[in-house]
């Protein structure tokens, strides 16, 4: 009989090898992209790798964790000291077969957290594989704590406390971190979805049209995805005071290039340095190179943007690369509007939670909004384009 280990081990194996023959099929050359991502993240030379998208401190993680997971993160963290505590201490305690699996489940949300924890470059999307770990950490710890709360052996002293009294403890505890919770989602969820609803009135008949761009430059990297678009419709970018590297476009050619090009031809103008590259911006000369003509980058070209993304802000002064373009009424429509929360003037209160927008609420907690627009371009004499 094969153990388990041999087991475990195969099917990692299997697993990774099916993985490396789909990615060396799609990129066209031998790749394994966990050791990449592993070579690139924790290997990479001086003056290259994740850094230079910038650094945060070692509590990052932590702090992040807390607000979105609230108290179930603290739970998580406390797993192995009270698998510990329940096997040693506990007078019925588990078996050692027990403490070895409970080890086991709880051990990969440590690893995930302290490996990534020593990263200077963090993200809070580099969490998002240990969410699973987390809570089933933290089911754990509250299994454990349970139990022993609700223990009637006499000589533990959480005996001596009423039922009842032990019911309303728990109640309180858990809807306290469920509320807690839903507060805080339908907070984000009000605050920022904005650029998920305003384009809409693309997909509605008449309005977009084939060869139409939809410009986005202060905004660009709030962009959810290019499906949100009609067909033939593009996701173009026009500067801002951003001066990295912007995303590039997947190649669409449908002759010689074989199966799905857009895997692994590599966009004009990429590096791994996040150094600025003028081509991506949209732009005469661009539109130009398609027809066949060979002109070099000069600047810029707005005028070929038929719809624009733009946010405004009471609070923020406009610059030579980020003017308020919705308040420029004579070029722009404003065809799709949704409030988006103005952060810096909103107190810790309400960019934690919802707060409802009433009278009662104090003034220094309620939420302030900007607006969150998809312009559209009037022509001189002041219809729109078509």
């Amino acid at each position: 009989m094969i153990s388990r280990p041999v087991v475990a081990a195969i099917s990692i194996n299997l697993s990774q090898a099916l993985q490396l023959c789909i990615d060396t099929f799609f990129y066209r050359k031998l790749a394994c992209v966990p050791l990449n991502i592993i070579l690139y993240n924790v290997f990479s030379g001086s003056g290259k790798g994740p850094n230079i998208y910038g650094i945060e401190p070692w509590h990052f993680y932590v702090r992040n964790l807390i607000l979105n997971f609230n108290v179930w993160f603290l739970l998580a963290l406390i797993t192995l000291p009270l698998l510990i505590f329940q096997h040693f201490l506990r007078r019925q305690s588990a078996s050692k077969q027990t403490l070895l699996r409970g080890l086991v489940f709880a051990t990969p949300l440590y690893l995930w957290l302290g490996i990534f924890t020593l990263q200077p470059h963090k993200e809070e999307r580099f969490m998002y594989p240990a969410y699973p770990a987390l809570a089933l950490n933290a089911a754990v710890s509250i299994h454990i704590l349970l139990s022993y709360f609700g223990s009637t052996d006499p000589r533990d002293f959480v005996s001596r406390i009423p039922a009842q009294l032990k019911l309303a403890i728990v109640s309180i505890f858990i809807l306290g971190a469920l509320d807690f919770g839903v507060l805080r989602a339908i907070g984000m969820a009000t605050a920022y979805s904005a650029p998920l609803k305003i384009y809409a009135p693309l997909q509605r008949p008449g309005v977009a049209h084939p060869g139409d761009n939809v410009c986005l430059g202060k905004e660009w990297y709030r962009f959810p995805s290019s499906y949100f678009l009609p067909n033939r419709v593009k996701a173009k970018f026009i500067k801002s005071d951003f001066s990295g590297l912007l995303p590039g476009e997947f190649s669409e050619a449908k002759v010689g290039f074989g199966f799905y090009p857009g895997a692994w031809l590599i966009p004009s103008g990429m590096n791994d340095e996040n150094k600025e590259d003028l081509s991506k911006y949209v732009s005469s000369e661009g539109l130009c190179a398609r027809t066949g003509w060979l002109l070099t980058f000069k600047q810029t070209d707005i005028e070929h943007c038929t719809f624009l993304v733009d946010s405004y802000f009471p609070g923020t002064r406009p610059s030579e690369h980020e003017p308020s373009y919705m308040l420029d009424t004579d070029t722009w429509d404003r065809l799709s509007c949704e409030h988006f929360l103005d952060t810096p003037q909103t107190g810790s209160v309400g960019r934690l939670l919802w707060l409802p927008d009433w009278p009662i609420i104090p003034e220094r907690h309620r939420r302030k909004w900007g607006q969150y627009c998809l312009l559209r371009r009037r022509n001189q004499s002041g219809k729109f384009v078509q």
